[in-house]
């Protein structure tokens, strides 16, 4: 399954509803997820981070989080963790988060 910015175009609540129904699709299969939003690929195995064309990191969400300023930084502009690390906010939609 190849998704390109698939919920790039929707507003928030109609993102959730796309996106876990994407979640359920996608499970136990091999999937590309092309998203500028953080919100999409958050559960995903692997997260391959590009600026200008480049690769500039690659790994978890977690693992982003702490290795990727960037990753980071974009995290930070589109999400808002609750203090226990565990859902995250979107424009006043909670999320879960995969740790």
């Amino acid at each position: 399954l190849i998704l390109d910015d698939s919920t790039s175009a929707v507003d928030v609540q109609t993102e959730v509803l796309i996106q876990n129904a994407l979640d359920r699709l996608m499970e136990g299969r091999t999937s590309f997820v092309i998203a500028q939003r953080i919100s999409t690929v958050l559960t995903a195995d692997n997260i391959i981070v590009l600026e200008k064309g480049k690769i500039v990191a690659q790994g978890r969400h977690a693992d982003l989080i702490e290795s990727s300023p960037i990753y980071a930084d974009i995290y930070r502009s589109q999400l808002v963790e609750d203090p226990a690390g565990e859902t995250a906010i979107l424009a006043g939609t909670e999320m879960e988060v995969a740790q």
